[in-house]
């Protein structure tokens, strides 16, 4: 019942690949520093995994096939990450240095659960992904949750990744707080045109 190495590498691939998970926890980073991006990655995950129980349940086909569910799930998620983008754009000042307060790291957790489980791409990408490995015998839900498990996991590992590279890139030096700015705003234009373009994705796009 182990997955596949197609489906393993097919995983690895996409995991890389950026996407809204990435690019939310690099602006959390900015924003708040190692500590609260960290914490936005274990959120994100969290959501992945809601994302897995749903599909092993059929809640993913149920989304896909209802026009009206996956509107509302679209917009909100949409309309939320062009919120925090925003939010970063309009804010005054970036830190240079790291956050330790457990009320951001607390704040950054719920953020990335929330961002993650109103990300409509991922349930339809678990519906359309993961059945092409599925095998005859055992349970199919099973299958979905083990296969799904995995991809969170690897998303999660890539989204570490880059959380200790944007932290490393902000430094703590004098000229960190001129990176800081940088990559404050950079994130915040990244997450305003994913909020834009995932509104903009048909139902049934890739």
């Amino acid at each position: 019942m182990l997955p596949s190495l197609a489906f393993f590498i097919a995983a690895v691939v996409l995991a890389v690949t950026p996407g809204p998970g990435i690019a939310y926890v690099v602006a959390r980073t900015a924003a708040g520093g190692r500590a609260e991006g960290l914490a936005c990655c274990v959120g994100t995950g969290i959501g992945g995994l809601l994302h897995v129980g749903a599909a092993a349940l059929g809640l993913s086909v149920l989304l896909a096939q209802s026009a009206t569910a996956f509107s509302i799930v679209k917009y909100v998620g949409a309309a939320y990450l062009v919120y925090l983008g925003v939010c970063l754009l309009m804010s005054k000042s970036a830190p240079a240095t790291v956050q330790t307060g457990s009320t951001g790291a607390r704040r950054a957790l719920l953020e990335g659960i929330l961002v993650e489980t109103l990300n409509v791409k991922t349930a339809l990408f678990f519906l359309a992904f993961l059945p092409q490995f599925l095998v005859s015998g055992p349970s199919v839900a099973i299958q979905l949750a083990v296969m799904g498990s995995v991809c969170v996991v690897l998303n999660t590992a890539v989204d570490v990744a880059a959380v200790y590279g944007a932290a490393r890139v902000l430094g703590s030096e004098a000229s960190g707080r001129r990176r800081a700015k940088v990559v404050h705003q950079v994130s915040g234009l990244a997450l305003v045109g994913l909020g834009l373009y995932v509104a903009a994705t048909r139902r049934g796009a890739p």
